[in-house]
């Protein structure tokens, strides 16, 4: 009977410290597969969030831009207080946020433009031509306002660039908002 022997490569000792078990070798290549799938799936999902809001239609819950007239505004005022409570300029965008809805909070009517706002009533004013518009506006500060009002973005950049530069301005004015109710907070005010 003859003996079988296995066939011993010789290598050197170098060869064996130098190069990881073909195990060692498969675990890290699915490691860096798995993670690169991971990669591809969220750069997938980013852009098709990016190309969804560039090309998918603007449709509002609603057209009303909303500005409140705190009450106690004139009474401040009157005191002394320098009260800004509107911005010097208003944006609208037709299609999308292009009517104006002014409410007025304040124990005291306003006028803005043509309107007299009485206390708790709200006046809403609809655009429908691109353009800038100025009114005299009592709750303002210096007496005037303008209302810029722009036309409906095209699908595509305009569209996204809109959607960004709106979430913006509602993370702007949350924050303003939750300054001012600090504010009123801390001095006791309305």
């Amino acid at each position: 009977m003859r003996h079988l022997r296995p066939i011993v490569r010789s290598s050197t000792a170098a060869e064996n410290a130098s190069s990881p078990p073909p195990s060692k070798i498969r675990r890290t290549f699915g490691v860096w597969r798995l993670l690169a799938s991971l990669i591809c799936l969220v750069a997938l999902t980013v852009l098709g969030g990016v190309a969804w809001a560039a090309l998918a239609p603007l449709a509002p819950d609603s057209r009303d831009e909303l500005f409140e007239i705190p009450k106690g505004t004139f009474a401040r005022r009157m005191a002394g207080e320098k009260v800004e409570i509107l911005p010097q300029s208003i944006s609208l965008t037709l299609g999308a946020n292009d009517v104006l809805l002014l409410r007025n909070l304040d124990d005291v009517p306003q006028l803005f433009g043509p309107a007299l706002i009485m206390p708790g009533q709200s006046f809403r004013l609809p655009f429908e031509v691109a353009s800038t518009y100025a009114f005299d506006c009592t709750a303002h500060s210096s007496g005037q306002m303008t209302v810029v009002v722009h036309p409906k973005p095209n699908r595509g950049w305009q569209t996204l660039q809109w959607r960004f530069t709106s979430s913006m301005k509602r993370w702007r004015s949350s924050q303003f908002n939750k300054s001012q109710a600090e504010a009123n907070a801390g001095t006791g005010g309305p």
